[in-house]
């Protein structure tokens, strides 16, 4: 195959703020980098750094001043995108930052051609004393709009020693989670539930030869008043590094720090740089989109750059967020309003819970770009709620299956404020008494059915996974019987098929009979598992009529609209019953062109999913006008930091359905066929190679209104390609 190395993403200017930052990290560490009046700054992130109200923590911000002044005629920053390091350069002076691939270390480095220089490195830090969050700040909590009175974030502890810095946030036993099980009445299984909150300690060390400390400072950043602890090297230099090792576990502060000593015996500078090149440049060898002039290019290089954000969690045991990722920045940059003048560590819609509507965009892509390995942090997530899960579902209503609902904790139970805190005597304790969440736990389906597509895809050992498939599908089946039986004498309907009710369509269509979206998902995955006695009792797929034109229907019947989703659509994406080269493709059309509501609702914004299903419609045109909308550059500087959409920025379910949108312009794949360009306008130019069931590798371009094929691996796919 042909090298797919991509360009450096460079500016030529300094930054103005934090908004205007590169991302750059791996393995599970992120960094927002940028040159600020001649002062390198980054923030530092890491997968799962979650303290006691479940907010996901920065891990710092990081100053780098010298002595010598970058000088801004010839300065240029650049992500190094084929290798995963950021610089900056002046052509004398260089900064390099990179994270390492297979353990969580940050490095930096400095270098001087034209004389030795002298570095600063000085730590800030925002949480050196307890914070009392404000209304607005408690949305970066799990307890969100219910935060009790005066909710604070505890400080880290910070130790400063002559040649290093040691900082940590190390959480009590009470959290969140102790607060979660009083509220959703399971203390008598409480010491069956597993808990990644209590005792949780996270942070590392800076230390560097040459450096010492030099002294301590106050100042203030954006909105947010900080300390910070000066490391200066003792003479000038040409060259000098310093390392962030960092840690986490569950356990004392002494275990944590065996750990965090046992990662800094292991680094090895040159062989680590050495082997997370290696890794990002086999990364990119996976797949790719390219496109170098014409209306494609722009919408090809925020492809490219959002994979590489994505590409940052590889090694997570926590799944990159759909809210920001790895990737957040101060929020008075994303909203101007004075009540967003806050700490950091804020994100909207909490740091620890997990919106799984949203988290499904993050990961679809991963597919077609090859990128198994960074379907495992979200997969693995799932695997491990999923006693909890389970344990719900035998301790309040006595049957099996997982009960994993729409906003999870990190430990598989409801989010704390979305349970309702207001709750009329008698009521299920088992439900979330919330107008928009009510019913809605469907869409773990969607992440069982790429547990089964990644071994489609790629032949990957699932075993692991059956578990939480069955167990998943074990929960409707058993728990719409017993709603059955609280209603009257008999389990199914009249034709011995289950009746799903109430359901939910999304968080859209409440009080759901039979909703098409719970439908599509147990069809599906029930015949992925093949578990053909499940089949036989699920009920058709509901359709309408509107205008004398057949649709797609939302459920058989619903009581009210809540919110903005399409879900009528869903048997055509994620589900595939519906498509290009599938049976009904017209009522599909119809259904996308002509439903009243899905016009209405129709827009590129955040997880909408409107360029996904008019691509896999073949509706080439609208799928453009929409590509152009969703995957143009999005408001700050890094074109790839999109939003805040209904989330936050970056918002990465935004990119994600972006991302999934483009792939099926590209290729679809029905049965054996392979179609290629089936909604991609003839007049942009794009080459590609995207991933297929069976380990097939596609690769083709679109040139001057031409496709072509130009490689397919194996060989003996070729005859399953149908060109557009």
């Amino acid at each position: 195959m042909a090298a797919a190395q991509p360009e450096p993403y460079v500016w030529t200017a300094e930054s103005r703020n934090s908004s205007e930052s590169m991302p750059v990290g791996g393995g599970d560490v992120g960094m927002n980098v940028w040159v600020e009046q001649g002062d390198v700054l980054f923030y530092l992130s890491r997968s799962g750094s979650f303290d006691e109200n479940n907010t996901l923590l920065k891990l710092g911000r990081w100053r780098v001043h010298l002595s010598e002044p970058f000088r801004a005629q010839s300065l240029c920053q650049q992500l190094v995108l084929a290798d995963g390091y950021w610089q900056v350069s002046d052509g004398r002076l260089l900064v390099q930052l990179w994270a390492d691939t297979e353990k969580p270390v940050v490095h930096v480095s400095v270098s001087s051609t034209h004389g030795a220089v002298g570095v600063e490195v000085t730590y800030e830090s925002w949480r050196t004393q307890p914070l009392t969050l404000t209304k607005r700040e408690r949305f970066q909590t799990s307890y969100k709009f219910a935060a009790p009175r005066g909710l604070q974030t505890r400080p880290d502890s910070i130790v400063a020693m002559p040649h290093s810095l040691t900082f940590f946030h190390h959480n009590a036993d009470s959290t969140i989670f102790d607060a979660t099980v009083a509220q959703q009445q399971l203390q008598p299984v409480k010491d069956q539930l597993v808990n990644p909150l209590r005792r949780l300690t996270f942070g590392g060390r800076m230390q560097g030869e040459g450096f010492r400390l030099k002294g301590h400072t106050r100042g203030r950043y954006a909105s947010a008043d900080y300390e910070g602890w000066t490391y200066a090297t003792q003479r000038p230099r040409r060259h000098c590094e310093l390392t962030v090792t960092l840690a986490a576990h569950q356990g004392t502060i002494g275990e944590w720090q065996q750990l965090l000593e046992a990662t800094q015996r292991s680094v090895n500078t040159p062989v680590d740089r050495k082997t997370s090149r290696q890794w990002w440049r086999q990364f990119w060898q996976r797949s790719y989109v390219e496109a170098t002039d014409g209306p494609a290019a722009p919408l090809a290089r925020n492809y490219t750059l959002f994979r590489y954000m994505l590409g940052c969690n590889s090694r997570g045991q926590w799944p990159t967020k759909f809210n920001g990722g790895l990737f957040t920045f101060d929020p008075e940059y994303v909203n101007a309003a004075e009540e967003y003048r806050l700490s950091p560590d804020f994100r909207n819609w909490g740091g620890g819970v997990h919106t799984a509507q949203n988290q499904r965009l993050v990961y679809w892509p991963m597919l077609k770009n090859g990128d198994f390995d960074l379907l495992l942090p979200q997969l693995d997530f799932y695997r491990y709620v999923l006693p909890n899960a389970e344990l719900r579902s035998r301790h309040y209503w006595g049957h099996g299956g997982a009960c994993l609902t729409e906003q999870m904790e990190n430990y598989g139970l409801p989010c704390y404020a979305e349970y309702g805190t207001k709750r009329p005597a008698g009521f299920d304790p088992g439900m979330e008494r919330n107008a928009w969440l009510e019913y809605e736990w469907d869409t773990c389906l969607e992440f069982c059915q790429m547990a089964l597509e990644l071994h489609r895809y790629a032949g990957t050992d699932i075993t692991a996974y059956l578990p939480l498939v069955r167990s998943c599908l074990q929960f409707f089946d058993e728990h719409y019987q017993y709603l059955a039986l609280q209603r009257g004498a008999k389990r199914l309907d009249g034709n011995g098929r289950l009746v799903l009710y109430p359901g939910s369509g999304g968080e859209t269509y409440k009080g759901a009979y039979n909703s098409a979206s719970t439908i599509a998902a147990l069809r599906t995955v029930a015949a992925g598992i093949g578990d053909t006695a499940l089949l036989k009792r699920l009920p058709d797929l509901p359709l309408t009529e509107q205008d004398g034109r057949r649709m797609l229907a939302p459920a058989q019947l619903y009581e009210r609209i809540q919110n903005v989703e399409s879900t009528q659509l869903y048997p055509v994406f994620p589900w595939r019953i519906y498509g290009i080269g599938r049976p009904d493709l017209q009522v599909a059309r119809d259904t996308y062109q002509h439903d009243s509501l899905a016009v209405r609702f129709r827009s590129h914004v955040g997880w909408k999913q409107d360029l996904i299903f008019a691509a896999c419609l073949g509706l080439t045109d609208e799928a453009a006008r929409l590509c152009q909308l969703k995957m143009g550059d999005g408001p700050h500087r890094f074109p790839a930091f999109w939003g805040p959409g209904y989330d936050w920025t970056p918002d990465h379910n935004w990119g994600g359905s972006g991302m999934v949108g483009m792939q099926e312009m590209l290729l679809q794949e029905v049965g054996q066929r392979l179609y290629l360009f089936p909604a991609w306008p003839k007049e942009w130019n794009v080459r590609f190679r995207l991933h297929a069931s069976g380990g097939t590798v596609v690769e083709a371009e679109m040139r001057d209104g031409r496709p072509r094929l130009v490689s397919i691996t194996p060989a003996a796919r070729a005859q399953d390609v149908v060109l557009q």
